[in-house]
């Protein structure tokens, strides 16, 4: 398995800039970047700002194109080891060992590129702040490269983000994995065209209330799934409930799951320690399901517990912390 500390900073910073990035669904580079075409479908995908982790994913499909780019580079010796300065003049340096020159203009070449977008909203953990900058450089399996695509040590990555201060459980990668590498589609357009208007028919559907908690404002509502939509790519009808923002984020992540045998939910142990959600530990959905949607939940379900949804060392009937991870 393979993962990959991606730089999403200051467009300054990525050479060329211009790139189309959102950190939780698309991250974009293109040929002239180190290690460009050694990126997979179902690599895991770490982004970071330069200054501390932004979060994790794994990759679903990477979309190739043709581009150009200007690529910059010193006037007296033509390498691109250059730097602007924000201070100093004359503007740029040239940090080349045996050059050093200083010039105000640098030289501009537009040269053909392959450009490249990796998509993989669905299993995408926000960890910001969870881990420093230098702490992630040390974890790269070259810690001195300054490369906006760097191999990282994925074991002790994940280590670091699942004990101690903050911490957070990734199962939610290796369930997007399995998705990806059980035969689906990696070419699902990840924008969830649609999801307006499925969130609209949950509201016709259940009426301003949220599935776990009850009656709501609609504006704190959000449209989660019932589903892998990585591996469906399909908004259906009866796949989907309305959820607050803040369960929504522990269904993804496992923390709250629906047992499809008693329709109640199930929170997972490490959510329990807070009482607004240990109270919410085996009390039934608060709105109806059709067999439609019993059929998604125990899809779900299986899909994300296995056999029997059981923590190691935990009997039957303890409750289970295994993500849902693809909502």
């Amino acid at each position: 398995m393979t993962a990959w500390l991606m730089y999403l900073g200051a467009e300054a910073k990525r050479v060329g800039g211009g790139y189309d990035d959102n950190p939780s669904t698309h991250y974009s580079w293109d040929s002239r970047v180190p290690n460009a075409a050694h990126v997979q479908v179902g690599d895991t995908i770490v982004l970071w700002d330069g200054e501390t982790l932004l979060g994790l994913s794994v990759i679903e499909d990477i979309a190739t194109g043709t581009g150009t780019k200007d690529l910059s580079s010193c006037p007296s010796c033509g390498k691109a080891d250059i730097a602007e300065r924000k201070t100093m003049t004359p503007k740029y340096r040239c940090w080349t060992t045996t050059c050093k020159a200083e010039f105000d203009t640098p030289a501009v070449e537009t040269v053909p590129v392959i450009t490249y977008r990796a998509r993989y909203e669905a299993g995408w953990i926000e960890l910001r702040g969870h881990v420093s900058a230098p702490e992630l450089r040390a974890l790269c399996e070259e810690p001195k490269s300054q490369n906006a695509l760097r191999r990282l040590r994925w074991e002790d990555f994940r280590a670091r983000v699942e004990t101690g201060k903050n911490a957070t459980p990734l199962d939610i990668a290796d369930n997007t994995r399995k998705v990806i590498a059980g035969g689906h589609s990696t070419r699902t357009v990840r924008a969830r065209n649609g999801q307006a208007a499925f969130r609209a028919s949950l509201l016709e559907q259940f009426g301003e209330v949220c599935a776990f908690l009850g009656p709501m404002p609609a504006a704190v509502l959000e449209a989660a799934h019932l589903y892998s939509y990585a591996a469906n790519g399909t908004h259906h009808t009866y796949g989907g409930l309305l959820l607050r923002r803040d369960v929504h984020r522990l269904f993804d992540l496992g923390q709250i799951a629906i047992d499809p045998n008693t329709l109640t939910l199930d929170v997972a142990p490490s959510a329990r320690v807070y009482p607004d959600y240990d109270k919410l530990h085996g009390q039934p959905l608060t709105v109806p399901v059709t067999k439609a949607h019993k059929k998604w939940i125990a899809e779900h379900w299986a899909m994300h517990r296995g056999t029997t949804g059981l923590i190691p060392g935990q009997s039957a009937s303890a409750s289970a912390e295994v993500p849902h991870a693809l909502a």
